[in-house]
């Protein structure tokens, strides 16, 4: 409404931002004195923003503050600075605010740039079960800067990298290449672009672009899961139920991984991946110092994962496996026998 924007700019800019707490001791000063800068008005409230405290609680404890600094839900969005647990966090906030408050996502860890940045969907745990209070609601943007990633540690960035194999597993051999050819390069320069270094390239401009690229053609056209064939569920069937588990000592990207490892044994024991593929889909994960096993990860646990996932996915299991590297299709097939196999050869290797 041109009425509307015209007494909008007349106002003073306000901002309500909420940033994860080692976030804000790392770069809350430069966040403050950029405000500052600008003459916009603004209250910080940073938040331990972790898978255990990823709660409703925390929800109501923003919604509270969003409501002492009387935010106008048309003009001034939330802004959440942080990893993907704080993006999931402050989505759902927003969502719930005067019915839908417009928010924008500066992810800063590796695993929020390509996969928490994208998409519509944001949520809270709830009863031990992972994001299970959620809903659909997109934010008006994502601000994607690399330049926060040089200061987490190498772990995160494995973590993130579980995450970009997972796209280059099911949708782009080229991605799978890069990883195989340049992850110890990006884990060690924390896919900052650094000059002089020829022979990579700019590996990490290539990786993060194709990583998200195939996550939005995945995601665009079944933004609300209307269609729940989906890909990008890969490394997703066993590891909500693993992560939640074993917390805190897996992290989301490395319990992706451990399902990736597991399914990949799968592909091949139906006859999808000879030996040789799997053999280099292990050896890329273990080059991108991903864990490939988990004690955690019994039997009975996928047994107990796998019919979970019924109950939410239409009766079927929808279970996206690898056909080659960078190609795959969704099957709803694989007996129990099948994956026992799979199972015992695992842990064996």
């Amino acid at each position: 409404d041109p009425q509307e924007l015209e007494l909008a700019s007349k106002r003073k800019l306000r901002r309500f931002i909420v940033i994860d707490e080692v976030v804000d001791k790392l770069y809350g000063s430069k966040v403050r004195a950029y405000f500052e800068e600008n003459n916009v008005q603004h209250k910080i409230l940073a938040l331990p923003t972790t898978e255990e405290t990823k709660s409703m609680d925390l929800v109501l404890n923003i919604l509270q503050e969003v409501q002492d600094f009387s935010l106008d839900r048309r003009t001034e969005p939330i802004i959440a600075i942080g990893g993907g647990v704080c993006l999931d966090i402050v989505g759902l906030a927003a969502s719930l605010y005067r019915r839908r408050t417009p928010y924008i996502r500066v992810p800063t860890t590796l695993l929020s740039y390509v996969d928490a940045s994208v998409g519509a969907k944001n949520g809270v745990n709830f009863l031990q079960c992972k994001n299970k209070l959620g809903g659909y609601t997109p934010p008006v943007a994502s601000f994607l800067d690399r330049s926060f990633i040089q200061s987490i540690p190498r772990r995160h960035i494995s973590n993130g990298l579980g995450e970009i194999l997972k796209m280059a597993l099911m949708k782009h051999k080229g991605l799978f290449d890069l990883l195989k050819s340049h992850g110890k390069y990006l884990l060690d320069t924390k896919f900052q672009s650094c000059n002089g270094l020829a022979d990579h390239g700019d590996a990490a401009l290539k990786t993060t672009r194709i990583a998200i690229e195939t996550m939005l053609e995945e995601l665009a056209p079944n933004l609300w899961e209307d269609d729940l064939n989906r890909l990008v569920d890969f490394g997703h069937l066993i590891s909500p139920e693993l992560e939640m588990r074993v917390l805190p000592s897996l992290m989301h990207g490395e319990a992706v991984n451990v399902d990736m490892a597991f399914m990949t044994y799968v592909a091949h024991a139906r006859g999808l991946l000879g030996a040789e593929e799997k053999e280099q889909i292990l050896q890329c994960m273990q080059g991108l110092e991903l864990p490939v096993w988990h004690s955690g990860c019994s039997w009975a646990l996928i047994q107990r994962a796998l019919r979970e996932r019924l109950k939410h996915s239409g009766g079927q299991p929808r279970m996206p496996l690898p056909t080659g590297l960078g190609v795959a299709d969704i099957f709803n097939d694989t007996s129990e026998e099948t994956l026992e196999k799979a199972y015992k050869l695992w842990v064996k290797d």
